[in-house]
């Protein structure tokens, strides 16, 4: 199903001649095939990769096993090697990745309903918390929702929009 906010985010990359890959984790894909549905998208995104396990994060996208042994999978700090990596990975412009736990209850200690995004692109990263209530479908549709906003600012603006966003130098 295309959403208005999906073709925002493509027309957005569209307009200022970009790419964007996605790693996501609780969404498993969903970010990625919600950005697909829309026509034209073949032009902005370059591919997604799904690392539902902790082990593909590290194989796949290229995240340090030590970031996730100090400060969990469930991180600001993984988020962001995630949008690096699969940058690096597909060869994108900008790089989403998403961690966090949909629920129904805990895991690894963390709360049903924390998530982290992180954005890259080729000199900052940025990682969000996002603490959502609700079912496990609510929780995944609201990452969907906060991730394709998150990225027509990127497009459009260069950084994030929101003071919710912390970011760094890479």
């Amino acid at each position: 199903m295309t959403s208005v906010a999906a073709c925002e985010a493509i027309e957005a990359f569209v307009s200022r001649g970009l790419t964007l890959a996605t790693c996501e984790s609780l969404t498993g894909g969903l970010v990625c095939a919600t950005l697909t549905s829309v026509a034209g998208s073949s032009a902005v995104v370059r591919g997604g990769l799904v690392t539902y396990a902790t082990d593909l994060k590290t194989t796949l996208a290229g995240v340090d096993a030590g970031l996730i042994e100090i400060f969990g999978v469930v991180s600001a700090q993984v988020a962001r090697a995630m949008a690096s990596g699969v940058r690096a990975v597909c060869g994108a412009d900008v790089g989403l990745g998403v961690t966090g736990v949909a629920g129904p209850g805990p895991q690894w200690g963390v709360p049903a309903g924390t998530v982290w995004l992180g954005l890259a692109d080729s000199s900052h990263s940025w990682a969000r918390l996002l603490t959502l209530n609700g079912d496990r479908q609510y929780v995944r549709q609201g990452v969907v929702v906060a991730a394709l906003a998150a990225l027509t600012d990127v497009a459009r603006a260069g950084h994030p929009s929101e003071k919710e966003w912390s970011g760094q130098v890479d």
